[in-house]
């Protein structure tokens, strides 16, 4: 149970509202057979990947897990594939909308009869009560929504504690969420007074509220500012965060917003011990959106529950660099990989039986009570069953902060940045 991961990806979050109002046509690269090498054995296995590529929240937001986990398979299948088997790899693009959803979930499970889903990325993930009805492994999705906490065969990359039995999410409606990223910046950076900036939008503010209630559970004085969802005024803020003495800033918005509120904390010469951002902005594209605020950019805080992209020290991580080759990072790309390696090891303990892998199987290996760290690029994930939420639980992080000229640089190792926080409870 992560920190609000179902919310956690804000983009998402401020534009939910909006989509609704998207039209039934997908594009016309909606379904892409991915092109492989051909490793000689049996039939290939067919995986599909939905990504809402080009949803209006904006080009590439949500691509990286689909590009981390083509490039997981495309390095699998250029040596040998899965036992002999080559993957074949279908892309589904669903437009950012729940009726493109639904329509790639038909084409995907109903007509391309694939075996798994991996790496889903879905900013209205509506076709999920399909894919669980069907009985199609979903693993190491993004919970951009509460279905990764609602329904069974569904796994996202961060794990859940939740009954999943398809009728609500989490516990009777309400998901669970810890403090830890509050505890770790009282801890380490002695942060005392903290600023939460939304929009006054309804996820935004949303958004906001348990942001704000799980820093006053840390202990934190809190600032709340809000600024227009159209016509942002984010000198006023950052006024008001000078005059308050701000230690760290936190935030329910959008990269864009971020951004503006960063060059108008440089142009008001506001300093701040961190500004905290989340894994959707954890990538490479830092020093181009914050061009304008090198002050603000010194003080950019990542938070997520997977290994640094930029740890070159670590094994896995440079097997990952070197698959990507020159394309720009992103932290949403390491974890496609890791969802691609997730499902592989998966498919993988089912050698010998019969006819090669099965659901089943596969999802035995997904639900066994070792957790699954896809060789230490994840935090421990598992997925329990649990009657009840704990009210408080051991729980880590990954922190990374941002350094010019090297990239994210790791605060600390992820598995000893831990914690015993309260769960505070929220409805998606």
């Amino acid at each position: 149970m992560r920190r609000f991961r179902a919310v956690e990806c804000l983009a998402a979050l401020l534009l939910a509202g909006l989509v609704a109002g998207c039209g039934s046509r997908l594009p016309e690269r909606a379904f892409e057979t991915r092109p492989t090498a051909h490793p000689s054995g049996g039939e290939p296995l067919r995986i599909g990947i939905i990504t809402s590529a080009t949803s209006p929240v904006g080009g590439d937001t949500f691509t990286g897990p689909r590009d981390g986990a083509r490039a997981y398979f495309d390095a699998l299948n250029a040596h040998g594939g899965l036992d002999g088997r080559r993957i074949e790899v279908v892309t589904c693009d669903d437009g950012g909308s729940g009726v493109g959803n639904n329509a790639c979930v038909h084409k995907l499970v109903d007509e391309r009869k694939v075996f798994a889903l991996v790496a889903t990325t879905a900013l209205d993930y509506a076709g999920a009560p399909l894919v669980a009805k069907a009985g199609v492994p979903d693993i190491g999705g993004q919970p951009l929504t509460p279905a990764y906490d609602t329904y069974p065969h569904l796994y996202g990359i961060y794990g859940s504690s939740a009954p999943r039995t398809g009728r609500a999410p989490g516990w009777n409606g309400v998901l669970y969420g810890g403090t830890e990223v509050y505890r770790w910046f009282r801890t380490h950076l002695g942060a005392r007074t903290a600023a939460v900036v939304s929009y006054n939008q309804a996820a935004s503010a949303g958004y906001a509220r348990l942001v704000s209630a799980g820093l006053r559970a840390e202990g934190y004085r809190v600032v709340e500012e809000q600024v227009d969802f159209v016509l942002p005024n984010f000198r006023a803020v950052a006024a008001d965060l000078r005059a308050q003495h701000v230690d760290v800033v936190f935030d329910a918005m959008d990269t864009h917003g971020n951004a503006q509120l960063c060059e108008a904390m440089e142009a008001s010469g506001v300093r701040v011990a961190a500004k905290v951002t989340n894994v959707q902005n954890w990538s490479a594209s830092v020093a181009r959106d914050y061009a304008k605020a090198p002050g603000c950019r010194a003080a950019l805080y990542a938070t997520g529950s997977s290994r640094d992209y930029d740890d070159r020290d670590f094994p896995a991580v440079r097997e990952f660099r070197a698959a990507m080759g020159n394309r720009a990072l992103s932290q949403w790309q390491l974890e496609g990989w890791a969802a691609a390696m997730w499902f592989t090891d998966a498919a993988k303990s089912c050698a010998g039986r019969p006819g090669g892998p099965t659901r089943a199987c596969v999802e035995d290996f997904v639900n066994r009570a070792e957790p699954y760290t896809a060789r230490g690029l994840l935090l421990p994930v598992r997925f329990e069953h649990l009657a009840e939420p704990p009210k408080a639980r051991h729980t880590c992080l990954s922190v990374a902060r941002w350094k010019d000229g090297r990239g994210w640089v790791a605060q600390g190792d992820m598995n000893t940045n831990c914690a015993t926080v309260p769960q505070l409870g929220y409805r998606p």
